[in-house]
């Protein structure tokens, strides 16, 4: 019989610590990031911080309940997960529940709730890829009967988020698709070809209409276009100035005043730059640097290919999620309105990355307990 200090040891608690810091912290600079724009729109100044502390329960909720259902789970519904992938899709863009603003419908509004259904699909589509290639090791160098099949379904999700449109998110799915692909060992010349017509399509796509591809490229030169284009990163170069090392002090920024557009949402780490300098900002990197590693090492660890391709597909996500936000904060990157995860305020992408945690929790447990087994087996021969 297992013991009582071998069972703690079955959670991950450094990723499990690690992602209570980063939402409790999140949630502090939510306040302090919209305190304002708060009491302006809606005469709260408190508006986003109690929606996003009830987020935070809810979140919490779904983090335990994921924890308790093995990840193997998944792959009895990946076929259903693909279809409701679709569905959802389809609604936010051909239905009267999609729900639009700044040009893009992305939302889908069920009753007094609004979801964002793109959030659940990066989630969705890891799981599905995970199932897929992990079932196909035998002949994952046939590029045909191997590589493909699977991608004609991620095809198909792109299409449906380009039409929303949402460069940022289906850009990311491909990416991680990729990623995927080459960790479940395909050949590098088919890597290389599904990295070169990836990237085509998104340059044609965005090459179709001059706006899409002035703001592709206007974080290039910001200043070409002050008013326009480069306006709100022009904003965020304010902010990280204003900070400096130590920062301005908490509650202090000056571009939360209605200067820095989506400063609780995408933009909210240029607020945490501002108001606690580098070092705030090296806290949040670090957590989040963390919950990567620690993800890749439970992936490198598992022995089931499925849950193996699954640990790694929701690190990549995490990763790309981070340099996506912080490249577009910092003027590296185009902006593609992706949130930073556990710090940006939104329910949907703080449920998913709940989630998809969760999920890694659990895999670590799964191979916590088949290693604890293994021990107990060898002392009792």
């Amino acid at each position: 019989m297992v013991g009582s200090s071998t069972v703690k040891k079955e959670n991950d608690w450094v990723l499990i610590t690690t992602v209570v810091l980063l939402a409790a912290f999140g949630l502090v600079m939510v306040y302090s990031s919209s305190y304002v724009i708060g009491y302006d729109k809606f005469g709260d100044p408190h508006y986003f911080f109690k929606r996003q502390l009830q987020m935070i329960v809810i979140s919490t909720v779904l983090f335990v309940v994921f924890l308790q259902i093995p990840y193997r789970f998944y792959q009895k519904i990946v076929f259903p997960i693909v279809l409701a992938s679709i569905f959802l899709l389809i609604l936010v863009v051909y239905s009267p529940l999609g729900v639009g603003t700044n040009g893009a419908t992305r939302w889908l509004a069920l009753g007094p709730i609004q979801i964002q259904p793109s959030e659940f699909v990066k989630l969705w589509m890891i799981i599905y890829l995970a199932h897929v290639y992990s079932r196909k090791q035998m002949y994952i160098n046939q590029f045909v009967k191997g590589v493909m099949p699977p991608l004609l379904i991620i095809s198909g999700i792109f299409l449906l988020i380009m039409r929303q449109p949402d460069l940022g998110t289906a850009g990311l799915i491909i990416a991680v698709a990729v990623l995927i692909v080459f960790c479940s060992g395909a050949k590098f010349i088919h890597l290389f070809l599904l990295g070169s017509f990836s990237s085509f399509i998104v340059w044609t796509y965005a090459n179709s209409q001059s706006y899409r591809m002035d703001r592709l490229t206007g974080f290039m030169d910001p200043f070409a276009n002050e008013t326009g284009t480069g306006y709100q990163l022009i904003q965020s170069y304010i902010a990280i100035a204003h900070g400096g090392i130590t920062g301005a002090g908490f509650g202090q920024s000056v571009q939360k005043l209605f200067y820095l557009p989506e400063a609780h949402t995408d933009f909210i780490l240029a607020i945490v730059a501002e108001e606690l300098g580098l070092l705030g900002v090296l806290f949040v990197i670090t957590c989040l640097g963390i919950i990567f590693f620690r993800g890749m090492l439970i992936g490198v660890r598992c022995k089931n290919p499925f849950g193996s391709l699954l640990a790694f597909g929701i690190s990549f996500q995490i990763a790309l999620q981070v340099c996506l936000n912080i490249g577009a904060m910092s003027g590296v990157l185009p902006i593609t309105g992706i949130p930073l995860p556990f710090m940006s305020y939104g329910g949907s992408s703080l449920m998913i990355s709940a989630v998809s945690v969760a999920i890694l929790a659990n895999i670590y447990r799964s191979n916590s307990k088949i290693n604890n087994a293994n021990i107990e087996l060898d002392k009792a021969v």
